[in-house]
């Protein structure tokens, strides 16, 4: 088990402030023993104008669940992550239904972790790889 924290799904998906995980829909589905699941709608708020999911939102899935999948693996009282680079291959597009996110640890150091995101559309099709790096910072 990699997660220090392991909050329910029903904490991951009610957050105390709103944020733009809300606005593309993003719904947590899964805390694995060193993975975090999540889907997003391809939909109005996620396409581009050709009707395809817009990269940026592939890259803001990729993200939240690096970010969220690191921050359960800190003592949040002593120390924060905040986001060095992340990358995106996208690899097939997406026009419908949902795509599934699934973060998992590559490096777990002391002062910077790296994630791979995988997504996948409803057919189990690999969309995007991605990477993310991350900071870990004490707290002042």
């Amino acid at each position: 088990m990699v997660f220090i924290s392991k909050p329910t799904l029903n904490q991951l998906n009610n957050p105390k402030l709103p944020s733009m995980v809300d606005h593309l829909g993003i719904e947590y589905t899964a805390i694995g023993e060193d993975s975090l699941e999540a889907t997003m709608p391809v939909d109005h708020r996620t396409i581009q104008p050709y009707g395809l999911l817009h990269g940026g939102a592939s890259v803001a899935l990729a993200e939240t669940l690096g970010s969220v999948a690191s921050s359960l693996t800190l003592d949040l009282e002593k120390q924060i992550c905040v986001g060095l680079e992340i990358n995106a291959n996208h690899l097939k597009s997406v026009r419908e239904g949902k795509v599934k996110g699934i973060a998992k640890p590559v490096h777990l150091g002391k002062s910077t972790q790296v994630w791979e995101i995988k997504i996948y559309n409803e057919a189990d099709q690999l969309c995007c790889i991605s990477r993310i790096t991350m900071a870990i910072l004490d707290k002042k």
